[in-house]
């Protein structure tokens, strides 16, 4: 017969073993949920470096299809592209900016430009096309809105 005090030794070993089993289950199972979720941010990644490789190879070409929508392309400065590889509209857009002679409000762009510049709403994509040219280096946008070209 086993003494009392060694069984209940044995016995009190083989709680905090099966507490410690369970533990070690948990923190495996965490594991392998996070190495699962590591794999799914590497295949995204992989994909999304794809896709920008693709993009990257097609950046000659002038129109991108964006939810079915044609949508102008315009390239960075950097990528040594000149100015004839921008839309009409950007060209027109810059031409605006050089005769100016230095930094220009949105409004008076939209002046050269023809537009109506008494509604706010018509001057709001011309804002965007210029940040965008800002953006990607054929202009600088200054810290009071004003654009001017970069030399």
């Amino acid at each position: 017969m086993v003494d009392p005090e060694v069984h209940e030794r044995i016995t009190a070993c083989r709680a905090e073993l099966d507490e410690l089993e369970e533990q070690l289950v948990k923190q495996l199972s965490e594991v392998r949920a996070e190495r699962d979720e590591l794999a799914v941010a590497v295949r995204v990644w992989q994909r999304m470096s794809e896709q920008r490789a693709d993009e990257r190879a097609t950046a000659g070409s002038p129109v991108v299809q964006v939810a079915g929508r044609a949508v102008w392309l315009v390239p960075d400065r950097a990528s040594g592209g000149a100015e004839s590889a921008l839309p009409a509209d950007y060209q027109r857009i810059l031409a605006a900016v050089r005769q100016a002679g230095g930094p220009v409000a949105t409004r008076a762009v939209g002046e050269a430009l023809g537009l109506d510049t008494g509604v706010r709403g018509k001057l709001e994509p011309l804002r965007g096309k210029l940040t965008k040219l800002a953006d990607r280096g054929w202009l600088h946008k200054r810290g009071d809105g004003k654009f001017s070209v970069r030399p």
